[in-house]
């Protein structure tokens, strides 16, 4: 059928029509359910920490920690839209709810008979667990799945589609960025202004509305064809490999097993020998007939396969640390901005909206990038822009930049609060003063997103493009937990009993410069380390001369040799 699409089918399960599905109507739906969720998940997460100490009467440091833990758990997880998306509005309603109900959190501190802040109990801390991990559950199956859905809409092997997915990514992280604007303004205004339950009804209902809009294009969608888990494909190449550890390699790779179609194979590569092995032919690789056991022979391509997943490694362990100090800009810095001079004449800055710089160096630095900067490259290097690794170490290198301006920053804010004293509420310095963090944080996660999501789907193998789209969220992921954890270790070795510390409770009595330092210097040791690892990787390159061979049954590597 060559009217249909390769590998694509509809939601009846026939063959794909490229005039009655895919293409732009259908990926604009996949967008929009993106645009709500960022919408939904930011929108309670940048201004959360606020409501934790000023609410729920936590110290600041579990605060945070309850963030990036919520954050790091949205990433982490893994599924497929519709649902999650269902599972996201039920935890925004329940979070909507918890804020309302006066039994679900603390009595104000002026309503306790000696005007002390009661912290929330077990119970109201149980059922807000509850509520965030269910949105946290709903972020990641979508997160998981959407960016891969999307690009399903497009055929690769078509011209037109092909230069349209191009598009796609762009607006994909265009709309991701979209939605974050609007949580950082419209609804943090409201949540602090009007009501946060109202704030958060609000993600609710956008986040139902998404689900209508999305199931609405049922029949307009192309829906991939399953080839098995990339997980178990894994597995099979190592098992093989180690059941033929004593083995010998041929003197020949010609003389290794493949049997994947000539326009399809993935040349012999010189990295990781030990999982050549599992392409070695041996008396019982075979089943009935001429098939082979997946779990004791593996071709050429499916070793090379998996060599090309390893081979992503380095490179995913050593960006982990952005997402580390990005962490940073929805906890601390929304908590220092809290402290400072929010006022423009009479209107008051909401803490949480602090992050519209963040944003907004996001979309003007991807603008400049794709107008100025990519033009320029072409006409001086003769290629369309960064590659994905000068992407993504440039991303780390303003992160650097944006944790030392940071603790400058705080350096001059603890100085005015010695000065004019500690438990002053509204210390005289501007909080304008945060800018550079957010700005130089903003501009390295417009490189590193975009570098990372190239990386992690151009360079994979193509049957296994969903798990390594995971593979980049479990970067976010992680450099949420590391973030927990470097604030668990630096309480508990600085920290007192009263609360003091380089994360004190109140953060006029801590050293929150010498925390951003901390991270500053992490950064520098990881920057080098991703260098060494951007060096040593290299893509995947024919080998020249030697030709794969398909194995014959009976024969052996021994009598080729």
């Amino acid at each position: 059928m060559s009217w249909a699409v390769a590998d694509a089918v509809d939601y009846k399960g026939s063959p794909a029509d490229p005039s009655k599905t895919g293409g732009w109507v259908p990926a604009a739906l996949v967008l929009g359910i993106e645009l709500c969720e960022r919408l939904s998940t930011m929108g309670i997460a940048v201004n959360l920490v606020t409501y934790l100490v000023g609410t729920m009467h936590l110290p600041s440091a579990t605060s945070a920690n309850i963030v990036t833990d919520f954050m790091g758990t949205s990433f982490l997880l893994y599924k497929t839209i519709a649902i999650f998306a269902a599972v996201q509005t039920l935890g925004t309603g329940m979070l909507a709810m918890v804020t309302k109900l006066r039994q679900l959190r603390p009595r104000p501190c002026k309503e306790t008979a000696t005007h002390t802040c009661e912290q929330a109990s077990g119970f109201q801390m149980g059922v807000l667990y509850i509520a965030l991990y269910l949105i946290a559950l709903g972020t990641g199956g979508l997160k998981s799945s959407v960016s891969g859905f999307g690009t399903d809409q497009f055929d690769e092997k078509d011209e037109k589609e092909k230069t349209q997915m191009a598009y796609f990514f762009s607006r994909f992280f265009f709309f991701i960025s979209l939605g974050t604007l609007m949580a950082v303004t419209v609804l943090v205004y409201i949540q602090d202004e009007i009501s946060r339950s109202v704030g958060y009804g609000i993600c609710s209902v956008a986040m139902f509305m998404a689900i209508i809009i999305f199931l609405a294009g049922t029949k307009r969608y192309r829906y991939k064809k399953s080839s098995g888990s990339p997980i178990v494909h894994i597995f099979q190449v190592i098992v093989a490999a180690i059941k033929k550890r004593k083995m010998d390699l041929p003197c020949n790779v010609g003389m290794l097993y493949e049997d994947t179609p000539e326009a399809s194979r993935i040349h012999h590569t010189e990295q990781f020998h030990f999982l050549d092995k599992a392409a070695i032919v041996a008396e019982g690789d075979f089943e009935a007939g001429s098939t082979p056991n997946p779990w004791k022979l593996c071709s050429v391509t499916s070793v090379e396969e998996v060599k090309m997943v390893a081979r992503l490694l380095p490179i995913w362990a050593t960006t982990i640390i952005f997402w580390t100090t990005y962490a940073q800009m929805i906890t601390f810095s929304v908590e220092q901005a809290t402290t400072m001079e929010r006022s423009i004449g009479r209107f008051q800055i909401p803490a949480g909206s602090l992050t519209v710089f963040f944003v907004s160096a996001i979309l003007i630095t991807l603008a400049v990038y794709d107008r100025l900067i990519m033009p320029l490259w072409k006409k001086w290097k003769g290629k369309p822009g960064f590659t994905n690794l000068q992407r993504m170490a440039i991303g780390l290198v303003l992160s650097i930049v944006g944790m030392a301006a940071a603790a400058l920053v705080e350096r001059k804010r603890l100085s005015v609060a010695r000065a004019v004293g500690l438990t002053t509420a509204t210390l005289p310095v501007s909080v304008f003063l945060l800018i550079p963090q957010f700005f130089l944080v903003g501009a390295g996660e417009a490189f590193i997103y975009t570098g990372q999501l190239d990386f992690f789907i151009t360079k994979s193998p193509k049957g296994m493009k969903t798990m390594s789209t995971g593979l980049f969220l479990t970067t976010l992921s992680l450099g949420f937990f590391v973030s927990s954890f470097l604030v668990a270790v630096v309480k508990k070795v600085t920290g007192s009993k009263g609360g003091g510390g380089w994360l004190a409770d109140n953060i006029n009595r801590g050293r929150l410069d010498l925390f951003y330092g901390l991270l500053a210097i992490l950064s520098i040791i990881n920057l080098v380390i991703y260098l060494i690892c951007a060096v040593w990787y290299k893509p995947k390159k024919p080998k020249a001369g030697i030709q794969m061979e398909t194995y014959v049954k009976g024969s052996s590597a021994e009598e080729k040799c």
